[in-house]
Formats: C-alpha cells, sequence, structure tokens
C-alpha cells in the first residue's frame, strides 16, 4: 500500500512545505471497543513519526485506561489544548471533553456514542481550518452516536455532509484490490430502486478521478458487477442490469472511462477476474464488502473517496467481542494512516503537476501506468 513516490521536479519554494510532517487527526471512535487498543499499537511504531504527527481527538484518561490494561507502559503522549500546539515525534491528544468517563469493554453505550461524536466534531473543525491535513477515523458505533446533532448512517455520510460534497464514494482498498460501492449504508430492499444510470455513471467518475489523482493511475481499468444473480442473465433475472448498468457503460466509455461488464459478482471473485482490474464498483453493501472483507480484512482500509479532504478509517467495526482483551491486529489502523498519508502527497504533486504548464508533461512520470495497451480480455464485454 506505500507508494513509491515518482522522481519529479518541484518548485524549490515548495519543497520546504514537502518536507514537512502531516498532522493527521485520529477520533478515538468508540470508547468500549477496540479502537484505543489499535491505535496504541499502530503508534507505538516510531518510525511512523518520520513522516507524521499523530493528533489523536478523545479522552486522555480513556488512552490511559487503555494503555494500562496492555500494560504498555512505555507508551508516551503529550496532551495538548489545541492540534496549533503539537509536539513533532510525540503522540499528541486533545481533551473533547472534561467528562468524567466509565470504560465499560464491549458495552454499547450512549455516552461512548457522545463521546465519538465530539471527537469526530472537533477535528473536522480542525480539519476545515487546516490545523490537521488528513482524519483518520476509529470505528464507531452507528447505533449509539445517534442524535439530533448525528442523523446519519455512518462516517461516510457525515462527512460528505461536512464538506458539501454531492459525490463521495466508499472506496474498500487492500494493496492492489479497490472496491467502491454505488449505494452504500442502505436496506437491501431500497437498493434497486435507488440505482440509476446516471448514479452508475457518477460514481464511476469519482472512481476514475481518485484512481488518476490519489493512486496515480493513468488509465484505470474499472470492473462494474451486476445487479441481479447473473447480471440478470439477459433479462431471465430481472431487467435492472441490461436497463441501468449497460447504458451507464456505454456513456462512461463516450466520456473516456474504461468500465467492463457488467459482470456476475460470484464468479467475477471465484475466478480471480478482479486481478485484472484497478477497481471495481460493487452495486450494494453488502456485495462489495464481503468478498472485500473475505480477502483482505487484517489490513483493509475505508477511504471516502469525493471529498475535498483526505479521510481514512480501518475496515473493522468496533469489535466488542474482542475489546479489553489485547488480541486485536493494528494492521487495518497503521494502513489507514500509511494511505492517508500517502494520498494526501499523492494530490498535493498531481495538483502541482496539472496546475503548472511548464511540468505538465511529467504527470505521466507520476501517474503509475501499468500497461498502455489494452489486452484482449479487457475489451468491453457484451455479455
Amino acid at each position: 500500500m506505500r507508494n513509491i513516490q515518482p522522481n519529479i521536479m518541484h518548485h524549490p519554494e515548495k519543497e520546504s512545505n514537502r518536507d514537512k510532517r502531516i498532522k493527521i487527526g485520529i477520533t478515538h471512535g468508540d470508547l468500549n471497543g477496540i479502537s484505543y487498543e489499535v491505535i496504541i499499537k499502530a503508534l507505538n511504531d516510531n518510525r511512523l513519526f518520520d513522516n507524521i504527527t499523530p493528533i489523536i481527538y478523545g479522552s486522555s484518561k480513556a488512552l490511559s485506561y487503555h494503555r494500562n490494561g496492555m500494560k504498555y507502559h512505555d507508551f508516551n503522549y503529550k496532551i495538548i489544548k489545541s492540534a496549533d500546539d503539537v509536539i513533532h515525534q510525540k503522540v499528541n491528544i486533545i481533551n473533547v471533553s472534561n467528562e468524567e468517563v466509565r470504560i465499560e469493554y464491549g458495552k454499547s453505550d450512549p455516552v461512548a456514542g457522545k463521546f465519538a461524536f465530539l471527537a469526530l466534531e472537533e477535528a473536522v473543525k480542525d480539519l476545515k481550518e487546516e490545523k490537521i491535513q488528513v482524519l483518520v477515523t476509529g470505528p464507531l458505533n452507528k447505533h449509539n452516536i445517534q442524535s439530533d446533532a448525528f442523523d446519519f448512517p455512518g462516517h461516510t455520510e457525515y462527512l460528505a455532509a461536512k464538506f458539501e460534497s454531492n459525490a463521495s464514494l466508499m472506496l474498500m482498498v487492500k494493496d492492489q484490490l479497490r472496491i467502491g460501492v454505488v449505494t452504500g449504508h442502505i436496506p437491501l430492499a431500497r437498493v434497486a430502486e435507488s440505482i440509476t444510470s446516471q448514479l452508475i455513471l457518477q460514481k464511476l467518475e469519482i472512481i476514475r478521478d481518485t484512481l488518476v489523482r490519489d493512486f496515480g493511475i493513468e488509465k484505470p481499468k474499472i470492473a462494474v458487477l451486476g445487479i441481479n444473480p447473473h447480471a440478470g442473465d439477459q433479462g431471465v433475472i430481472g431487467h435492472e442490469d441490461q436497463e441501468k448498468l449497460v447504458p451507464a457503460i456505454e456513456e462512461a466509455w463516450d466520456n473516456g472511462i474504461l468500465a467492463f461488464g457488467p459482470f456476475p459478482a460470484d464468479g467475477f471473485f471465484g475466478s480471480s477476474a478482479f486481478l485484472k482490474y484497478d477497481a471495481i464498483l460493487a452495486m450494494y453493501h453488502d456485495q462489495g464488502l464481503i468478498p472485500f472483507k473475505t480477502l483482505a480484512f487484517e489490513g483493509g482500509v475505508n477511504f471516502t473517496a469525493g471529498l475535498p479532504i483526505v479521510r481514512t478509517s480501518p475496515a473493522h467495526g468496533t469489535a466488542y467481542d474482542k475489546a479489553g482483551q489485547n488480541q486485536s491486529s493494528p494492521a487495518a489502523m497503521r494502513e489507514a494512516l500509511y494511505l492517508a498519508l500517502d494520498i494526501y502527497r499523492n494530490r498535493l504533486q498531481y495538483d502541482e503537476l496539472t496546475h503548472n504548464p511548464l511540468q505538465s508533461g511529467q504527470i505521466q512520470d507520476f501517474q503509475q501506468n501499468r500497461n498502455n495497451k489494452e489486452p484482449d480480455e479487457m475489451k468491453r464485454a457484451e455479455d
């Protein structure tokens, strides 16, 4: 997942800015889950501090409680009042509330939901004010966080509203495996009626743009999964695939997007066909996330594409069943930190090149064009 940074000539006056460590805001998520455990384990690697300055938005008392329970007594941190006061080479934490907090491992508690929201709200405020450069969110409980202030199915929808984005997409990432979904956190009964050709095209545009700008892929190839079993079997099992997906894919090609399909989802993953594509667009949540978490659960990352800011998160949830046992892997949290850093740097470089006519010819050196020739098996499928 670590991108190899390209050798590009930079403006000298901008070089010093790029060399600065990136301030990454980390929200603590649900107090009673595994968030603090994976945050502590991920940040216990001092090599991270060569590139980032971490700022946890949460509770120093909760952090201390989890640290002591894990017996990570050598894990040190600095309490700061503002992101302006960060100490480099240290773990920083901002207390989002002065209230007493009680940790009850594995329990869904409205108080934990309140603290999760306060951390998210404070981090987003600092992100808007550019006090931090990127955001990594710890897993929260989508039920206990609900309130008048947070009436969203999850992080993705909340951040889209906060940054006034009508075109965001949940993209699950693990190395070269990237899966986005057309419909996110909605009931399965509403999926078919919610999908339109225009919505599919919009999501394809988001994926194409993020693959080019955020991942450095010049001509990304995107696979589109069908809505119905066997992608409808040419109308035998529903007409949605022929009536909605096929026109969207054709229009995508007209717009220069290399979209392929629709593919039956079961055979697509079962035959390893997904390895031929730079990203996959699934139609609904479980269609994309079940294969993703089966293939990449340990180190998977959730990236919100289409936003003006960079936000990642470990792909797992609160894991109440593991909370307090010191058994959770920090791999996904660590990869979320690295991916946020990579994407932020890629955006800086790409935007600098595209806005500078003297360097625009170097974009191809920046982008990771792995294959300029389209193989025969990748041609637009008709069945």
